[in-house]
């Protein structure tokens, strides 16, 4: 197989895909604020800043800008932790929890209209092939870490 021709053809695939409005839509709502609302909804408590910006992988002002706006629009609280007062924890207002299972549902959806697009065996083939790549970055991620 030409993995470079294919890894040619597989990236412009990627370019155009990312100018479709539906495919706009949902990596904007696992980017940024509606990212950072759902992470701190996945964890049903209290989450540090440096949590969320390692595993956004942005710089410490990116995330401070980006709890500043989430908290001057109500959706996020952020308090001293009274066990350790160096600490900050970062907590959803109900306001926040609400907006962030709107955009789970949005995001849900699109999903499913996307898949159901594609028809069952090459959604199927898809969400494994996504998978397996999960898998192999991952072991990819591990192995440069432990070099």
């Amino acid at each position: 197989m030409d993995y470079p021709a294919l890894a040619i053809e597989f990236m412009e695939k990627m370019r155009l895909l990312r100018q479709t409005k539906p495919h706009r839509q949902m990596s904007q709502s696992m980017h940024g604020e509606c990212f950072v609302l759902q992470y701190i909804a996945d964890q049903h408590g209290s989450v540090v800043p440096g949590e969320i910006r390692e595993i956004m992988g942005i710089s410490s002002a990116r995330i401070a800008a980006t709890l500043n706006s989430l908290e001057r629009k109500g959706l996020i609280t952020r308090d001293i932790d009274p066990i350790d007062r160096r600490r900050v924890l970062v907590n959803l207002t109900s306001k926040g929890e609400e907006t962030a299972k709107i955009h789970h549902r949005k995001l849900y959806e699109k999903t499913v209209e996307m898949l159901r697009l594609l028809g069952e065996e090459d959604a199927g083939a898809y969400v494994r092939i996504t998978g397996r790549l999960v898998e192999l970055t991952a072991q990819m991620t591990e192995e440069e870490t432990e070099e």
